[in-house]
């Protein structure tokens, strides 16, 4: 018996949270609060940063965009998760399945790339503090603002032709709150080895050796600290980039233990559980790890409310 191509496909079907209704009401506000506040947390450290002339320099231009990417982040899978929970459909349109994989592709990516930017910009701030401002000069902050744009649009661009290129079977279920790569490779009844070897090489490239900038910048910078004679300056240095490391690591931890618990079971909605970690709890606490361990952050939000310095 042949099985349906992609031209019979007109939806998929986001089981996510809608396999409880009994907790329908608290998982839609839930979520929705959460949406608010990473949404307004974000928009408040760009509103800041740009009403703010102090801090109109490489860490802060970056943390800007970060905090965008965020926003764009969340709004790619949430909104579309408190509709289905309040209209109670689970359905989306397979043109909107494969743009929102696209944009979730994207945004994640430039969160990975941003964050390994402005550990290269502690790196050289810390490291080499004379040569800081000509080495991080506007016109390199652009060019690599620019090339993490173009790295993660490529990037997403190639995972999505291949996911058109793919044949669906009648069970269009994705176990899932977003149209996750991985689901919609599982989904496919055509032969998905091509996919899979580029999804695993894109992850290992495209994951590890930011990862591995990342190590190799907090290693030299721990290591010029530790030469460095007193303890207010070991401090001083330490605190310029501990906001930066605490969200490298609530970033990377959460997203390793989504993929490695995944891996490990076969259960699906407690992968979807977990990606909610990533997906809404990282992007909702930036804004308050950078503006709670950042004086600068916080007096220019003061400002911006009382609106005088």
């Amino acid at each position: 018996m042949e099985l349906e191509n992609d031209t019979q496909i007109s939806e998929f079907l986001l089981l996510g949270f809608l396999e409880e209704p009994e907790l329908q009401p608290f998982i839609f506000g839930l979520f929705l609060c959460m949406y608010l506040v990473t949404i307004l947390g974000n928009l408040l450290i760009i509103l800041a940063i740009s009403s703010d002339s102090h801090l109109h320099t490489p860490m802060y231009f970056f943390l800007a965009n970060l905090s965008f990417v965020d926003i764009c982040f969340t709004s790619t899978t949430i909104p579309k998760m408190l509709v289905n929970i309040q209209t109670q459909r689970k359905a989306i349109t397979y043109e909107s399945c494969i743009m929102q994989m696209y944009f979730f592709i994207l945004f994640a990516g430039l969160d990975n790339f941003l964050l390994t930017v402005m550990a290269y910009d502690r790196f050289v701030a810390i490291c080499h503090p004379l040569h800081y401002t000509a080495t991080m000069n506007p016109g390199l902050c652009s060019l690599l603002l620019l090339v993490s744009w173009i790295m993660s649009a490529l990037h997403s661009l190639l995972q999505t032709l291949m996911v058109l290129q793919l044949s669906f079977c009648t069970v269009l279920e994705i176990p899932h709150f977003f149209c996750e790569l991985r689901q919609m490779i599982q989904l496919a009844c055509s032969d998905t080895f091509l996919n899979n070897m580029v999804m695993y090489f894109a992850a290992l490239l495209l994951g590890g050796a930011p990862l591995a900038g990342i190590t190799y910048s907090y290693a030299k910078i721990v290591s010029s600290v530790c030469r460095i004679s007193s303890v207010q300056g070991k401090y001083k240095a330490f605190s310029t980039c501990a906001s930066h490391l605490s969200v490298v690591l609530l970033f990377y931890c959460t997203s390793l233990g989504v993929y490695l618990s995944s891996a490990a079971t076969q259960n699906s909605h407690s992968g979807a559980v977990a990606s909610v970690m990533y997906t809404v709890v990282t992007p909702m606490l930036n804004p308050f790890i950078y503006s709670l361990r950042n004086k600068d952050i916080k007096e220019a939000i003061n400002v911006f409310f009382r609106g005088k310095p």
